[in-house]
């Protein structure tokens, strides 16, 4: 058997079962889906059933840090090499998690730029129309970030059930609302799954709040929530992992019902959107025009002058 070394033993230490997890009511699922329905009946009953209105964790994420950025979001997407590369690399790592065998980082980073591109989609596109340096510059991102993974966390077994690029989908008041997600790595069966994020920023809290909305999200959809949640961060090779418990789905109920009023108000109703400053600022497409982001912007460089 392979000795693993210390960040992938960590890894097994943090995710592994604990003897002190919470105990979660009988009732609870049947609790948090009728608070869902009741607190969003009446945004529903002003929905076309024709026009869903679609929650995902980025519109979430993106309503609660600032409406007005959240808003601008909903112009035509260009794709960018920063965009791309973050795609590539998690394609890459997902076919490493099912390849059996022991392939070289660049060689699957090399196959999952050569099946996106073959897939002539969007991403696929803008990769093949990338120059060589430009596409040696991603490569060698993606490249990074499958090593970082290969050395720092654990090999996945066949017992353990991985699953790459999951969906769960709920849908509420016969299609009106539709709460969907997407997660990264899931490992476990029913009733005992850990869901994991992999990240290659620096942690924010948003995280912990994203793989929270996919616990409640697979609390709904099977009536058994995941035993715990996780965010990876393959810079540092650090787990922050959180039991889930009654609490933890609480909290993103509520979260959910009111990020789901607020954009419904600003998409849909017309209600004109909130500005917040904070770290969008810096990549928000309003940053020049808007007072709020402008101040922040100046802010932030005196501090780091």
């Amino acid at each position: 058997m392979e000795r693993l070394n210390p960040a992938q033993q960590s890894v097994i230490d943090l995710l592994g079962r604990s003897s002190d997890r919470p105990e979660l009511p009988e009732d609870l699922i049947t609790e948090l889906h009728t608070e869902l329905s009741d607190e969003l009946a009446a945004l529903a009953a002003e929905l076309d059933p024709a026009d869903p209105l679609f929650i995902s964790k980025h519109a979430l994420t993106t309503i609660h840090t600032c409406e007005a950025h959240h808003v601008s979001g909903d112009g035509e997407f260009t794709w960018s090499v920063p965009a791309a590369r973050g795609i590539v690399a998690h394609r890459a790592i997902e076919v490493m998690v099912h390849y059996r065998g022991d392939p070289y980082p660049s060689l699957l980073v090399d196959e999952a730029i050569a099946r996106m591109i073959n897939d002539d989609t969007g991403v696929g596109q803008f990769l093949a129309s990338m120059t060589e340096f430009d596409l040696a510059d991603l490569r060698a991102f993606a490249v990074d970030k499958v090593s970082a993974f290969q050395e720092s966390f654990p090999p996945l077994k066949p017992a353990w059930v991985p699953r790459t690029e999951s969906k769960s989908r709920v849908e509420l008041f016969e299609g009106r609302i539709i709460l969907s997600g997407k997660t990264d790595l899931t490992l476990g069966r029913p009733g005992a799954k850990v869901i994991i994020d992999l990240k290659s920023g620096r942690a924010a809290s948003s995280h912990r709040e994203d793989l929270r909305f996919y616990a409640l999200l697979e609390a709904i959809k099977l009536g058994s929530p995941p035993r715990k949640l996780a965010s990876y961060y393959l810079d540092t090779a650090r787990t922050h992992p959180e039991d889930v418990s009654e609490g933890v789905l609480r909290a993103a109920v509520a979260r959910t019902i009111d990020g789901t009023h607020r954009i419904a108000e600003v998409r849909r109703f017309g209600r004109e959107p909130d500005r917040r400053a904070g770290s969008q600022c810096r990549w928000c497409p309003l940053a020049s025009t808007c007072d709020t982001g402008q101040n922040f912007l100046t802010a932030a460089a005196a501090d780091d002058d």
